[in-house]
């Protein structure tokens, strides 16, 4: 396990481990086994109970955003992206709670460019939640202009969530009219920042979607763990 979170945490290649975390074949069929197993998805569920136990899931102000990097390795679930000279990429849409703590994430798209809309990938980020709010809940999704249209509306109508689709001219005039006031999308966009710090995510090397999903869900559990005080901050 601390080799696979090394090679989350530097990017480094398979082969590249030190032998001091043992053979690097070893490790890599470990990780393969895991990610079959669902090992992964099951860490970031149960530190989501435990965060949720500790410090408590704000499920009333939720958020939800897309953002692209690079795959030149990729193939399941990638496609050309024209804002960079049509080289493979992958989008990644993120459910955040408000406080910034990962709820759902889906990896796409499955064809087509890599660039399509986000709001194309709301009801599969909405499905990957591994916890759901408690019932008698109510809950507002926080989301930009990429997501006002009429289908995103609709998903978010049957998920119940009431929504707030405002662009970013509309939050800054609304910050200067009362500074005490911030915008609530900014946590999600903080949560891609902190993916990105895993270096074996901010560039996908990995061909195969699931073991890219693993080592999602693995990031997605140590920031959980963390942020609830159980895992130190690296």
């Amino acid at each position: 396990m601390e080799a696979i979170l090394l090679v989350l945490l530097t990017g480094i290649p398979w082969r590249a481990l030190p032998r001091c975390y043992g053979a690097a074949t070893t490790a890599h069929d470990r990780f393969q086994e895991w990610t079959e197993a669902g090992a992964f998805e099951e860490l970031w569920r149960r530190a989501l109970l435990e965060y949720d136990e500790v410090v408590g899931l704000r499920w009333t102000w939720q958020s939800m955003d897309g953002a692209m990097t690079k795959a030149p390795l990729g193939r399941e679930a990638t496609g050309p992206d024209p804002t960079d000279r049509a080289k493979r990429g992958v989008k990644r849409s993120l459910l955040a709670d408000g406080a910034g703590i990962p709820i759902g994430l889906a990896i796409g798209p499955a064809i087509g460019p890599a660039n399509r809309n986000d709001h194309k990938l709301m009801q599969e980020t909405l499905d990957s939640r591994p916890v759901l709010l408690p019932p008698s809940r109510s809950q507002h999704m926080c989301l930009d202009t990429g997501y006002d249209y009429p289908a995103a509306r609709e998903v978010l109508e049957a998920e119940e969530f009431v929504a707030q689709i405002r662009s970013r001219g509309e939050e800054v005039r609304e910050m200067e009219r009362n500074r005490k006031r911030r915008p609530r999308r900014w946590v999600v966009e903080r949560l891609h920042s902190w993916m990105n710090r895993f270096r074996r995510l901010l560039v996908r090397w990995e061909k195969k979607l699931a073991n890219y999903l693993a080592l999602a869900q693995f990031a997605r559990a140590w920031i959980t763990y963390r942020a609830a005080g159980l895992f130190p901050a690296r």
